[in-house]
């Protein structure tokens, strides 16, 4: 089961979640989130100054183990995306808005193999009926990975949990993590939960103190009811 904290943009916040054991760690790049990651010169003691929250400076047995970089887009300009993944090294892309296949497969391309070699795309759907899940089809061939993300008028991070339930309906080959509203609570549910395809969950707003800043102990509860 991986995990995936995203929402993050505080530097000492950063590196005490990847302190934490987790996989992956994801930074919104959209205007109109209030945990948006904006262009800040290097050096300013926040992200995107990526020296201060190296991984090298974590323990010695977590050396080896590298925390894979996620940003968050929605319907971006393709040039934005593609400065953000150099700058940032990112590992993936993860598009939460209306992007077509067309525009994947041309944001790929840019990207491989002259700037990002090895960089996988992630499809966020939004999911409200067992109808939406049914969206995930017109992807197939053309992403690396799947999110299901609870519907609301925001793109995402509105603490609010859909029926997973609806994912019985998902009969695809691609992988995918489990998002939307999942809580301090859900640790027990998290483990319970079974689809052939599910390798990960996703957690954001509700482990926050404020907007962009995880609650740690908190954070390292969870986790640990989840390996258990």
């Amino acid at each position: 089961m991986k995990i995936k904290v995203c929402g993050m943009r505080e530097a000492q916040n950063i590196e005490d979640v990847m302190a934490l054991d987790i996989d992956m760690i994801g930074f919104i790049f959209y205007p109109k989130s209030s945990r948006y990651v904006s262009e800040i010169s290097s050096h300013a003691g926040i992200i995107p100054d990526m020296a201060s929250i190296d991984i090298k400076r974590h323990k010695e047995e977590d050396a080896a183990r590298k925390i894979k970089k996620v940003g968050v887009f929605v319907d971006d300009m393709p040039q934005n995306i593609v400065t953000r993944v150099y700058n940032y090294k990112l590992d993936y892309i993860q598009l939460h808005g209306s992007e077509t296949v067309t525009y994947i497969d041309n944001l790929r391309r840019t990207l491989v193999p002259d700037i990002a070699p090895d960089i996988k795309i992630i499809k966020a759907i939004s999911i409200r009926e067992a109808d939406d899940v049914k969206r995930w089809r017109s992807y197939e061939g053309h992403i690396d990975m799947l999110l299901f993300d609870t519907k609301c008028d925001t793109a995402g991070g509105s603490g609010k949990k859909f029926e997973w339930e609806l994912l019985k309906q998902y009969d695809g080959n691609i992988p995918f993590i489990l998002s939307g509203g999942i809580s301090p609570d859900d640790a027990e549910e998290v483990r319970a939960f079974r689809h052939p395809q599910c390798i990960g969950i996703d957690i954001n707003s509700c482990f926050e103190t404020g907007p962009a800043l995880k609650d740690i102990p908190l954070l390292r509860t969870f986790i640990t009811a989840v390996r258990a």
